[in-house]
């Protein structure tokens, strides 16, 4: 393969079986967005949009060497990681990367359901290794509260951890706010040149695999050579109609939508 033939993105995480989230909502985002979807397989999960009934990790040779296949035959445009599970998968992963490589991390840590999928010990592992080499990284407001190692409940807070979470090393940080209470659903970003607010309206119901799925159509717009704030509009347009369509229903839990339309 060669870059004149496709553009490419990499998503290193784990697979979803009932579809919404993980490796899956990355591969329909990046094909909703015109990008080949390309994948690293971290572990195998039973779990539907309910509950995680099951956590399989592949071993850490396993990961390493996905990496080095896609790397050795694809131009990779963007990375980006989700579930990396425990230290030796995420030193794995950091260990393959090439030099340079275009990054976009979704910090993974709990399930929406309440399931651990990175082990407190890799959290370390996280942030000296992986973060300092992102380009984006896109916490939600539990994990923003574990990088950045304090409270956040209000616009201010987010933009506050994210000044922190810069300081580890991330070129960017994407604060997601949908956890937080309030009329509008509204995303910071905070990079070096300060700080950029942008709101969608909150819809009645959760959607599982939002995060990741916003996280993969940032990562397809750095692969396309989008700056980070612009790539990050356009990421947050993309999953506002996701969720606005969001498969299945009715229910209080519904299904990611890349691209929207096809199954509401």
């Amino acid at each position: 393969m060669t870059d004149a033939q496709m553009i490419a993105a990499c998503s290193i995480a784990g697979s979803d079986s009932g579809g919404g989230a993980g490796i899956q909502a990355d591969l329909k985002t990046f094909t909703a967005l015109g990008i080949w979807g390309l994948t690293v397989i971290t572990a195998v999960t039973a779990q539907n949009t309910h509950e995680v009934r099951g956590t399989w990790m592949l071993p850490p040779e396993a990961v390493r060497a996905q990496v080095e296949a896609v790397a050795d035959d694809f131009a990779v445009g963007a990375w980006k990681t989700g579930m990396l599970g425990n230290g030796p998968n995420t030193r794995a992963v950091a260990e393959a990367l090439p030099d340079g490589a275009a990054l976009v991390i979704d910090p993974v840590m709990i399930s929406t359901s309440g399931h651990r999928l990175l082990a407190e010990d890799a959290v370390a592992d996280l942030v000296e290794l992986l973060i300092p080499r992102a380009e984006v990284v896109t916490p939600n407001l539990p994990e923003a509260e574990v990088l950045a190692g304090m409270r956040v409940a209000t616009l201010d807070d987010m933009a506050e951890a994210g000044r922190r979470i810069l300081d580890l090393g991330a070129g960017a940080v994407v604060v997601k706010g949908g956890h937080l209470a309030g009329g509008a659903a509204v995303d910071i970003l905070v990079d070096r040149d300060g700080v950029m607010r942008l709101s969608g309206k909150r819809y009645p119901y959760s959607v599982h695999g939002s995060g990741c799925c916003f996280s993969a159509a940032l990562t397809a717009h750095l692969a396309r050579g989008m700056p980070a704030r612009h790539a990050f509009a356009a990421a947050r347009e993309f999953i506002d109609t996701a969720i606005r369509e969001a498969a299945g229903g009715p229910g209080p839990v519904r299904i990611v939508n890349p691209g929207g339309t096809i199954f509401c």
